[in-house]
């Protein structure tokens, strides 16, 4: 029996802007890095709030994966479209998702919000230890941080930045 496909490999099988072309994906700003989010993750949305506050270029754009569109990408992705097993970074038309995607986008923040780049050293590990102990966050978020009914109200400061 052949081990599941990691989430990183189906995501990097796609050519870049392959959802350009799908039917089924509305078209959307993506000239900056679309981060799509699960809006009614407690800590999904608490970790928006500190990239948009560290993201001082404000070069991050963000969607709430409940969203037409975002459903969409989760589809167009292979991945499931209600339970969000991860958060997407959509970036030059590339998707990240898991340690690949919050990596990638610590290092782009500014001040202590670098910090966060530290778990680059999880990188280390082989990428199914990985995807576990981010599956064991994944899996466990609603419980361990909370959900809301409804997806967070962005603040003044970055509210321009989110695409519906």
């Amino acid at each position: 029996m052949a081990a599941p496909q990691r989430t990183a490999d189906k995501l990097a099988a796609h050519p870049a802007y392959s959802y350009r072309t799908d039917p089924n994906v509305p078209a959307f700003p993506d000239d900056h890095p679309v981060i799509v989010y699960d809006g009614v993750c407690v800590l999904c949305s608490r970790s928006i709030r500190i990239i948009a506050r560290g993201d001082r270029a404000g070069q991050f754009r963000f969607m709430s994966a409940q969203s037409a569109t975002g459903q969409a990408l989760y589809k167009h992705y292979d991945l499931d479209a209600q339970d969000f097993e991860t958060v997407l970074l959509i970036e030059n038309g590339r998707a990240y998702s898991k340690l690949d995607m919050i990596t990638h986008v610590a290092g782009q923040l500014s001040g202590p919000y670098r910090l966060f780049s530290a778990l680059a050293v999880m990188r280390l590990l082989p990428g199914r230890v990985q995807d576990w102990c981010y599956g064991l966050l994944a899996c466990n978020r609603y419980a361990w941080f909370g959900r809301t009914v409804v997806c967070m109200l962005p603040d003044e400061s970055w509210r321009a930045r989110v695409i519906e």
